[in-house]
């Protein structure tokens, strides 16, 4: 599919939120189909955004959410620090409403930690040993395997980064990839710093 209608490009640009161009070079990829292009595009946003992880965030904002049913007070509360590049990027629209997602999300999700590499080695090590358990009887070649699916299963519900996105009905996308996408949308380096849910 050599041309793609602009209302086409517009389509895309709208549901995802990237250039005009990208959207572009999204549809002639994948040869006019919206679903394949959001894939593309995510694809290369994981690409920007690997580009720029290893560039210093000083600036940022904290999310907050307060979760109160019908004017009752609310009962659950989060704080969450989500950093940036410049302060430029920290004051849009567009940053300020990733962290109130972000922030959501460990209100709905209930995360003990930010990533895999925040949970302490002696709980890992415990998990290990429970999994262990588990799969014994299984070949040794299998035992480690099942371990390590069964502790990547783990760090999705006790990792912010690594759970389904509370808002994506079909739950395939993942935190990370939400930050991803905002890294490649906004041009900066994105992480999330630390969250506090009372």
């Amino acid at each position: 599919m050599a041309e793609v209608p602009a209302s086409q490009v517009k389509e895309l640009r709208d549901l995802t939120g990237a250039g005009m161009m990208d959207c572009k070079r999204a549809l002639v990829a994948s040869n006019g189909d919206l679903e394949r292009a959001k894939d593309w595009l995510r694809e290369h946003g994981v690409a920007k955004a690997a580009a720029k992880e290893h560039r210093s965030t000083n600036e940022g904002v904290i999310g907050a959410y307060l979760h109160g049913v019908g004017g009752m007070p609310p009962k659950v509360g989060v704080l969450i620090e989500v950093d940036c590049e410049s302060d430029f990027v920290a004051k849009t629209d567009d940053f300020k409403k990733l962290a109130r997602e972000l922030a959501l999300q460990v209100a709905g999700a209930n995360p003990a930690y930010v990533r895999p590499e925040d949970v302490p080695e002696e709980l890992l090590e415990r998990e290990r040993s429970v999994f262990r358990a588990q799969a014994e009887g299984k070949p040794a070649a299998m035992v480690e395997k099942i371990v390590e699916g069964k502790l990547a299963a783990y760090y999705e519900t006790i990792c912010l980064l690594e759970q389904s996105w509370i808002r994506d009905e079909k739950h395939k996308k993942k935190v990370k990839e939400l930050v991803q996408e905002a890294v490649a949308k906004l041009g900066e380096n994105i992480t999330v710093a630390r969250f506090v849910r009372y």
